[in-house]
């Protein structure tokens, strides 16, 4: 990837045009637009002055390119302005780029983890109850059982997929992205914001987008009830919910949604979807939901977030083996150590900040 690619790119991450680059680095809009279309190259002190309005390093633009292409695939969302979609792709290229240099970096054996599809999957499906049997199958591959999936993030890397989460504008959920290299690399990245039921229901959806070829279906449909039947098998949801029932009480909705991290809203729907509850019984408790103004924010502790931990682990391993400098870490984790281990002390009890001292 040229210098002019890498300002592009460093630009649409950071969302700004081309006029707004140019006021901050003090140049004019078409020397960015030259730059950019590699009809001249920056020298030293731009591309200092560039890195910083770009909050990047200089490395950044630097940095060869590691793969030939990416495209987003699936949950595409039509509300998000072009120039929201190309931040969103810029960012995941800049993450997939730096989340395979460590990976290259490391020997296979202990990084070298590629996604490779189950025996029967994809799988053509023509019917949901051909979803339940798909999302009942990919437990039985992956010895999962009928329980609650403990860490859905911490399974899906496991199982060589990249997973990821970015600041990102609120009509971006989640989506699935394929980027080309030697191997075709499949990362899912999700709004960070999200509660954590959100988050894990909007990462089996795009699971589901993988593993099923709809015939007759609408695809987001058919994602949605791959989703609930993944996260919450039919023999769970019968055996919690002890079979069929009149109505639901709204505590062991809650509870349940913390024992299998799928939301209250969601296990409304999977009773109804199941038969469990009838149709006017689904339709009472949403007139709740809406009323009380629980749609997008429910009642009661909200379920943590699942934080992707792989990509950090694999740096800092590298890191204290000595394979890699400070300096590199720095450029590969796209921020100093320091600020980094200072962050993730907030979240582990302060004492990461010792390390810091």
């Amino acid at each position: 990837m040229t210098i002019g690619e890498r300002i592009k790119q460093g630009r649409q991450m950071a969302g700004l045009s081309l006029r707004e680059l140019a006021s901050d680095v003090n140049v004019s809009a078409q020397a960015i637009s030259k730059y950019e279309r590699n009809l001249d190259v920056p020298g030293s002190k731009v591309l200092i002055q560039l890195a910083r309005a770009l909050g990047v390093r200089v490395e950044f633009f630097l940095r060869p390119k590691s793969f030939s292409r990416i495209e987003p695939k699936f949950r595409k969302r039509q509300s998000l302005s072009t120039n929201g979609k190309d931040s969103v792709l810029a960012r995941v290229s800049d993450w997939l780029e730096r989340y395979l240099e460590i990976e290259n970096i490391l020997s296979e054996d202990e990084a070298g983890l590629v996604f490779k599809y189950p025996i029967g999957f994809p799988r053509e499906v023509m019917t949901f109850n051909d979803i339940e049997k798909a999302a009942e199958n990919l437990r039985r591959s992956w010895d999962l059982g009928i329980g609650p999936i403990e860490n859905l993030t911490d399974l899906l890397e496991a199982k060589g997929l990249k997973i990821g989460s970015m600041d990102a504008d609120g009509k971006f959920d989640a989506c699935t992205f394929l980027a080309e290299n030697d191997l075709t690399v499949t990362a899912i990245v999700t709004r960070v914001d999200m509660p954590g039921d959100r988050q894990r229901f909007s990462i089996a959806h795009e699971l589901g987008h993988l593993m099923l070829r709809t015939k007759g279906l609408d695809d987001e449909k058919a994602a949605h009830r791959f989703a609930a039947a993944f996260l919450v098998p039919a023999a769970a949801a019968k055996f919690e919910l002890r079979g069929k029932r009149i109505d639901l009480s709204l505590y062991e909705l809650h509870l349940l949604k913390h024992k299998y991290g799928l939301s209250m809203q969601a296990w409304i729907y999977r009773a109804r979807d199941l038969d469990i509850i009838p149709e006017t019984t689904a339709r009472t408790l949403f007139k709740t939901f809406s009323l009380r103004g629980w749609r997008k924010e429910e009642p009661g502790d909200p379920m943590p977030q699942e934080l992707p931990r792989r990509f950090e682990r694999l740096v800092m391993g590298a890191l204290a083996d000595g394979l890699i400098s400070e300096s590199r870490a720095n450029e590969i984790l796209g921020m100093q150590v320091r600020d980094f281990l200072s962050k993730e002390a907030v979240t582990h009890g302060g004492w990461l900040a010792e390390v810091c001292n």
